[in-house]
């Protein structure tokens, strides 16, 4: 069966704002990034969806609020942000005179953050959060359509994994109140797909 998955990156924080390294900090929406959301559902950026996941944390669970209302989202632990250790609540400008941090930017982001989880880690655990989704997909009658408010480095570990594009993690970043529009295929090994990825202002292809 082949389902169609929404993947939305939260509005924006005041840690966003400020180009910080959020990941476990359980921060809220700011009120830019709560405007700026308002008016991207004004245009229809989102489509709608049959089922609602979303991130533990507050600022997915504000936004999952506010782009559908009225939907209770079913929560999936595994997609919360990556932990990035020592580098948590600091910007570019703070770790510039960092070691570790230069030594992290010197292997494109592939060194494990210090304190925090490596990449392979944080992509396993993605991986088992959309196996925790497409056991609830399963449960259906017929093909859904699922949103799924996450973070951004949720959304490339996913599609960087688990994409037909054969992009890498990088490839797939986008800004707060972004993302993509794909479709999920599982097939009779188990084996799951992500294909036909679209941005999320180019959806309506999709529907």
């Amino acid at each position: 069966m082949i389902w169609k998955l929404i993947l939305i990156r939260h509005g924006m924080t005041a840690g966003n704002r400020e180009k910080r390294y959020i990941g476990m900090t359980d921060e809220k929406l700011c009120p830019i990034g709560r405007e700026a959301l308002n008016q991207e559902k004004k245009r229809s950026l989102y489509p709608a969806a049959d089922l609602l996941f979303s991130s533990p944390l507050v600022r997915c669970l504000e936004t999952a609020a506010i782009l559908y209302p009225g939907q209770e989202p079913l929560i999936i632990e595994a997609f919360r942000e990556c932990s990035f250790g020592q580098f948590e609540g600091k910007n570019y400008k703070e770790l510039s005179d960092n070691p570790l941090y230069q030594a992290w930017i010197d292997s494109g982001g592939a060194l494990p953050f210090p304190g925090g989880e490596s990449m392979e880690s944080f992509r396993e655990r993605c991986a088992r959060g959309l196996g925790q989704l497409l056991a609830r997909f399963e449960e259906e009658e017929k093909p859904q359509t699922a949103a799924c408010i996450v973070h951004g480095g949720t959304i490339m570990a996913l599609l960087s994994r688990f994409g037909t594009e054969g992009k890498d993690y990088y490839d797939y970043q986008c800004g707060n109140g972004q993302g993509y529009c794909c479709l999920v295929e599982k097939n009779g090994k188990g084996e799951i797909r992500l294909s036909w990825i679209q941005p999320l202002q180019y959806s309506q292809d999709l529907y």
